[in-house]
């Protein structure tokens, strides 16, 4: 019996996802377009502040600081609470994150010192 295609097919002897194959390169590029070209696109967008949570611009610097420190200051007590109820990996991330809040309270602190020096 005689068979109409040869055995085994003729096709591409370069795989399309051996590197250097044409269709692989192909597909790199259309992924590439595709994510680099919206990420153009995010940037190009003018950044529009939202007006749900506004802060009043005539608040002071000193102000804003001080209420910066007592958020993080809270937030540390509640992360503190919840790492009470945690073990392992989570316990561990969290308390990270605390170590993190505790940076900004000090970095925070220290704005409020240079803003007015004790005497």
């Amino acid at each position: 019996m005689f068979k109409v295609t040869p055995n085994p097919p003729d096709t591409d002897p370069v795989s399309p996802y051996e590197p250097g194959s044409k269709k692989l390169n192909e597909a790199a590029e259309r992924a590439l377009d595709y994510h680099l070209n919206s990420i153009a696109d995010i940037k190009a967008t003018a950044r529009k502040p939202s007006k749900l949570f506004a802060v009043d611009p005539e608040t002071t610097t000193e102000t804003l600081a001080v209420f910066l420190v007592e958020t993080l200051a809270s937030v540390d007590v509640m992360v503190h609470q919840l790492v009470d109820h945690l073990e392992g990996e989570s316990r561990h991330a969290l308390l990270g994150i605390s170590n993190s809040i505790m940076v900004a309270e000090i970095t925070a602190n220290r704005v409020l010192d240079q803003m007015n020096p004790p005497e």
